[in-house]
């Protein structure tokens, strides 16, 4: 790809810091170098240098390293002036660059070159804005190794596999004289099969991938007083909700986010759900409802020494019955019993849980079963890549289309149909990596990057 353009942005965090760094890509960058440094940038070193503005004032004195295309992030060549992070310091810098040539990179930019360039695939892109946003140790180093190719080869591997089998079945097309029958439909059914378990196994690991990037939304709902509160801070390790004797004291959303074994869960706290009057109490329980339709887990709190009252009831009949829930009896401990866990296979999966949130007794398990409910593999770890929600999408709509042409393949007479089929699972699988991609679904993707990578 060629740009006539150069780009530049600060690719550190806003707010001071001990270095600030500015980053710049670009076309024969050794002029736009020598009007800021009054340096011919030499490849690969780095140079003690001073910064000047357009004016010749200095602004700055630190560290150029330049990168001469195409061995470069970007494939670009691409200059870093590396300064002290005050962000005067940055934004005066930053001017001198524009006025050197440059213009203002969009979010996401660099990457995007470096995506077009070929410096890397669509999914590698995709893991440079994970490993920044990564949220515990799992996830970063699960977006590191989609980085290092590890998600993209398991797609590779697919799609070759696929492209293999086409040329098969084409050649059956353009050669229907040729006796092809017998052998033919068991290499195809047993190629489609091998296929349809490779993909399967990348989709475990997708799935396990994609949960360690976006966590689990779990939602604590009960009437008032029942302890939700409580039970968020014991689970966050710290008061993170006021907790007091009298009823509707949270009338709004309490979120904090924690982690068990590497996976992310957003817990959020929430008004308790009663006919009330009071005017902010009712916004606190139109909020909670909103909740529970987008959370992906729902703990449905209830005091362990009433069991479930009517007005319980009134709040288990409003959670829609596809989400999924646990059934958590709080103020065990003053019942004077062992904390236990009841398993049920009722209307979907769902559980009760009996626990004191005040001496903590029963929490552990809870933790337990707020992993397994999330669909958390502890064994896949070592093998896991980051994935998105796109990823999950493409890999089951190929999956659609092999177990398609898998019945196809049992007859052996409709083999354009099949064909076809086949073309599209790779055409899905492909979309993953970026050899097929919208440009809008580009846009998307990058602009949700911070600006500078």
């Amino acid at each position: 790809m060629e740009n006539a353009d150069t780009i530049a942005a600060i690719a550190t965090s806003p707010g001071r810091g001990a270095i600030g760094i500015v980053r710049i890509s670009g076309k024969d960058l050794g002029f736009l170098a020598l009007k800021i440094t009054g340096q011919v940038p030499q490849p690969r070193y780095a140079s003690l240098s001073k910064f000047f503005d357009e004016n010749g004032q200095l602004i700055d004195q630190g560290i150029m390293l330049y990168f001469p295309a195409p061995h470069s992030y970007t494939g670009e060549d691409v200059l870093e002036l590396q300064g002290h992070g005050g962000p005067a310091v940055m934004s005066l810098l930053l001017s001198s660059c524009v006025s050197a040539g440059a213009r203002l990179a969009q979010p996401g930019e660099f990457t995007l070159r470096a995506f077009l360039n070929n410096k890397m695939d669509l999914a590698q892109a995709e893991a440079v804005a994970d490993v920044i946003d990564a949220s515990t140790d799992e996830a970063a180093r699960c977006a590191m190794r989609s980085l290092q190719g590890v998600f993209s080869a398991a797609i590779h591997g697919l799609v070759q596999a696929l492209t293999d089998l086409r040329m098969l079945v084409e050649a059956s097309l353009d050669f229907p004289e040729e006796d092809l029958d017998i052998v033919w439909r068991a290499d195809v059914s047993g190629k489609l099969n091998d296929i349809h378990a490779q993909l399967e196994t990348v989709f475990a690991s997708a799935r396990q991938g994609s949960l360690l990037r976006e966590g689990l939304w779990v939602v604590l709902v009960g009437k008032p007083n029942v302890g939700k509160s409580s039970l968020l801070n014991r689970l966050a390790g710290e008061e993170a909700a006021i907790v007091t004797e009298i009823p509707g004291t949270t009338r709004d959303t309490v979120l904090r986010s924690i982690e068990i074994e590497g996976v992310p869960l957003h817990l959020l706290d929430t008004a308790g759900l009663r006919e009330t009057d009071d005017v902010i109490e009712k916004i606190g329980i139109a909020r909670t409802r909103s909740a529970i339709e987008k959370a992906g887990l729902v703990l449905l709190l209830m005091d362990s020494r009433e069991g479930i009252t009517p007005e319980d009831q009134a709040v288990l009949d409003s959670v829609p019955a596809g989400v999924r829930r646990i059934h958590v009896y709080t103020k065990s401990d003053l019942l004077e019993e062992v904390p236990r866990i009841i398993s049920y296979q009722k209307q979907g999966n769902w559980q009760e849980i009996y626990l004191s949130a005040k001496t903590g007794a029963g929490v552990e398990s809870l933790r337990r079963i707020l992993l397994e409910m999330a669909g958390w593999n502890p064994h896949m770890g070592e093998g896991l890549f980051m994935a998105r929600g796109r990823h999950l999408v493409a890999l089951a709509e190929a999956g659609g289309h092999l177990k398609s042409a898998a019945g196809l393949a049992e007859y052996g007479d409709q083999l354009e149909v099949l064909a076809e089929e086949l073309r599209l699972a790779q055409r899905w699988l492909s979309s993953i990596t970026g050899e097929f991609t919208a440009d809008d679904l580009l846009g998307e993707i990058f602009s949700r990057f911070c600006i500078g990578k």
